[in-house]
């Protein structure tokens, strides 16, 4: 059963960066494409990014686009969101989410497995 443990989130102010780990254990992450995804308080979840499991196909939402990069390491069965010029309207819980034999990875999907997510907050 694969899991997956967020890290990194914190309190940033704008303008800042901060790097999100997201941790697998239980199997490899070699066949899973990644998706990172936020949800604020009072609004819908959003997909911010997502990376294939070769690495090759990376897609980022229009609200984080140049400013949110997305990496995945497999030796260390790791993907990583590092965000960039952060904003307030950023704040949100960040979590990620896995999903099985995707070379193209898609944000509007439901993915096999999640993790509890990290707050992110970028405040003055």
């Amino acid at each position: 059963q694969l899991q997956l443990v967020e890290s990194g989130g914190g309190l940033v102010q704008p303008g800042g960066s901060l790097r999100l780990a997201c941790a697998a254990s239980g199997s490899t992450l070699d066949y899973y494409a990644i998706g990172w995804f936020r949800q604020a308080p009072g609004k819908e979840r959003e997909g911010v990014s997502c990376i294939g499991y070769s690495g090759a196909n990376r897609n980022y939402a229009d609200s984080v686009k140049g400013r949110f990069t997305i990496s995945k390491d497999n030796a260390k069965n790791t993907v990583y969101l590092h965000m960039d010029s952060l904003k307030p309207e950023d704040t949100a819980v960040y979590y990620c989410a896995a999903h099985p034999f995707q070379a193209i990875c898609v944000l509007d999907q439901r993915y096999m497995y999640r993790g509890q997510g990290t707050q992110v907050t970028v405040s003055s």
